[in-house]
């Protein structure tokens, strides 16, 4: 079993006890699904592995991993259940939840990161073709928190400086933080939640928002880019620290990060 820092091993128990709430190993059903359970469903729980250093050799990372390149289909998708519509933004998760620890190199994940750069919407982002709130110009958009676990995952894959290939999805994402309004057929929106720092990296926030684009020299150089961290460093104490006003509330209630 791989070496975790001290400073994370409580954590990093806390976060195994929950391995079997979901009535089978690796924070998975018994029916095999990955995505539920959140923030410990196997996607969920490998993001979370990863921002704790948790090492690659680890049985836990190992074992929600396997379950993840399981589930990968053979033109790059990602079913997370056996039954069930396959959304990209299931594929763009379970690509970060790989890429992030260490799995970027590996075949199938290679795959997915191939589907997922060969199926994006018409502005260059990733859009789930699922509309629970409704149609309307706002939904005729690709979808800001796909686009930004996509562009994670590349990043991690070592894709986010190698061409220009991704300066449109990037754009998307710099667009939001200038027309704010949700977007997307999800609604991602850019308002008092969004500006609330978040951690864990599980959703779309300030936090998450800057730290991926961050990577991404088309980003840097962005007045809209600059802005984002320059909100992001007024939520810094006098000591330097970035404050959690957010935390998931499953998260706070077990004293877990």
């Amino acid at each position: 079993m791989g070496k975790v820092s001290k400073k994370y091993e409580a954590d990093l128990d806390q976060i195994l006890a929950t391995r079997h709430d979901n009535g089978a190993d690796y924070w998975a059903t018994p029916d095999g699904r990955i995505g539920v359970g959140g923030p410990f469903s196997t996607l969920e729980s490998l993001l979370i592995l990863s921002e704790l250093r948790v090492p690659k050799s680890h049985e836990a990372v190992k074992g929600a991993a396997n379950l993840i390149l399981e589930a990968c289909t053979e033109d790059g998708r990602v079913r997370v259940a056996p039954k069930g519509s396959i959304y990209p933004c299931h594929t763009a998760i379970a690509s970060a939840a790989l890429c992030r620890n260490g799995y970027a190199r590996r075949s199938i994940v290679k795959r997915m990161l191939e589907h997922l750069l060969s199926n994006r919407f018409e502005d260059g982002g990733w859009r789930c073709k699922k509309f629970s709130g409704g149609r309307g110009p706002e939904t005729d958009h690709s979808n800001p928190g796909v686009t930004l676990f996509a562009l994670d995952a590349l990043r991690c894959a070592g894709r986010n400086e190698s061409s220009r290939e991704l300066d449109p999805a990037i754009e998307t994402l710099l667009d939001h933080w200038t027309v704010r309004a949700p977007t997307g057929p999800c609604h991602f929106g850019i308002g008092t939640l969004f500006m609330q720092v978040e951690y864990p990296f599980l959703r779309y926030n300030l936090f998450y928002y800057t730290y991926v684009l961050s990577f991404y020299a088309r980003a840097r150089r962005d007045r809209r880019f600059k802005e984002a961290i320059g909100k992001l460093k007024e939520k810094l104490d006098d000591r330097g620290r970035l404050m959690i006003e957010r935390p998931n509330r499953k998260l706070a209630r077990d004293e877990v990060l």
